[in-house]
């Protein structure tokens, strides 16, 4: 088994990153680790708390928090998804989470990290990625799943909106856009069951994997 395996999943709102990168850190025993979780976290404590400093604060409350305990935290929210797009477009927020994600790769060698610029920003040396995914998935049946993921609470139309916006925001932001590097492999997830997400990246993983031995 590689000793060191670094993997990039990067994709629109609500592609089946997140299950993508699940599914393979599952099957190859990788630490998995959701960028998009300290953002949305960020996005709960400001909401909550209103600071009338976001760097400051943020870097304060970050230092008494773990990743474990952000994983159990509330963060799929329709309110936290309409902030955290704008939250995101902050190169101040951006480089004080991409300190904190680096801190934790260099702790786990085999790692799957999801997000939204981690190969073209986060993995794009010291360190470099092994390998790279990229996920996309038609807005109608992305709608769908954030829909359920949010226990069907919020109207669909609304949803569908929301998702688009962010998005578009993600793609058009000034600083460490979203986008698909060039080596990476594209996942189209509304094409694709989970079945054959996991067998389109296993298949990628095995050849990095019978190459390095």
């Amino acid at each position: 088994m590689k000793s060191s395996l670094i993997i990039a999943c990067d994709g629109e709102a609500a592609s089946g990153k997140s299950t993508g990168a699940k599914l393979i850190s599952k099957k190859y025993k990788l630490f998995h680790f959701n960028s998009g979780l300290l953002y949305r976290y960020a996005s709960k404590i400001i909401l909550k708390n209103k600071p009338k400093k976001i760097l400051p604060f943020l870097k304060k409350k970050f230092k008494f928090v773990t990743y474990n305990k952000i994983k159990k935290q509330s963060l799929f929210t329709q309110e936290i998804s309409n902030h955290v797009g704008f939250l995101a477009k902050s190169k101040e927020v951006r480089i004080l989470i991409k300190k904190i994600i680096k801190k934790i790769i260099k702790k786990n060698k085999r790692v799957c990290i999801e997000g939204r610029d981690i190969a073209s920003e986060i993995l794009n040396k010291d360190p470099k990625y092994h390998l790279a995914f990229y996920f996309t998935c038609n807005i109608n049946i992305a709608s769908q799943r954030r829909w359920k993921e949010l226990g069907k609470n919020t109207p669909l139309n609304e949803v569908k909106r929301s998702l688009s916006k962010r998005t578009n925001m993600d793609k058009k932001r000034k600083y460490s856009p979203l986008k698909k590097v060039k080596d990476a492999i594209l996942i189209k997830t509304d094409f694709l069951n989970k079945k054959e997400v996991l067998q389109k990246m296993s298949l990628a993983i095995n050849k990095i994997l019978i190459n390095s031995t």
